[in-house]
């Protein structure tokens, strides 16, 4: 909020959707965050004995079973708050810098020459949609493809990294970007394509009058 409020920008319409965007975004992280610490704080008092609350003040000793059972719905609540949070973030950047292009501000960053198939697998990453197993790539989505070889060549050009992820049973490697890969993608939100002027067609060839005069 802080980045946003120190642009010099109009308030748009559009400009107030992105404020409320944001708004949302960190009031669901935050909630996100609470249920986080409470399966956290679940565990280790189960594990240490310690009586834990269950609601309107009353606290009972629950067995480790049990207290997988509340973390497991915790992470479930998790999951549901932020299961869109990286989809909207993306849309909410692309809004921003869109408006912003609209009132003549251009990207200072230069965006990244890529192919179709490496700008569509780039924001694939950027909603979360992509991850690593066995080698191949792992998606959230069945209409999407992304091939190992394209992330490879996102990260020999430092757009995109790796993350591993020990203790997931169905990931091994998370897949990010980096900060060279946001400023890129950020940069190319909005552009507008560059329009070759159309070829001009050759003048016709001028008539040859040599052998109508002859015929005359």
């Amino acid at each position: 909020m802080g980045a946003l409020n120190a642009q010099p920008m109009y308030h748009s319409p559009a400009i107030h959707a992105v404020y409320a965007r944001v708004h949302q975004l960190a009031h669901l992280a935050s909630e996100a965050a609470d249920y986080l610490v409470d399966a956290v704080d679940l565990l280790d008092q189960t594990r240490a004995g310690l009586p834990v609350e269950l609601g309107d003040g009353f606290l009972a000793v629950v067995t480790e079973q049990e207290a997988r059972r509340g973390a497991g719905r915790c992470f479930s609540l998790v999951a549901s708050l932020t299961a869109l949070g990286a989809s909207d973030s993306l849309a909410t950047a692309e809004l921003f810098v869109a408006e912003r292009r609209h009132r003549g501000f251009v990207p200072e960053h230069q965006p990244p020459a890529l192919s179709h198939t490496q700008d569509t697998t780039l924001r694939a990453v950027a909603r979360g949609d992509v991850a690593i197993t066995g080698g191949k790539p792992y998606l959230r989505r069945e209409d999407l493809r992304v091939s190992i070889s394209t992330i490879r060549s996102l990260e020999s050009r430092g757009l995109v990294m790796r993350e591993d992820c020990p203790d997931d049973w169905f990931r091994d490697e998370r897949v990010h970007l980096t900060a060279a890969g946001r400023c890129g993608l950020a940069a190319s939100f909005a552009r507008p394509r560059s329009t070759a002027p159309a070829a001009a067609r050759p003048p016709a060839r001028p008539v040859a009058t040599a052998a109508r005069a002859a015929v005359r």
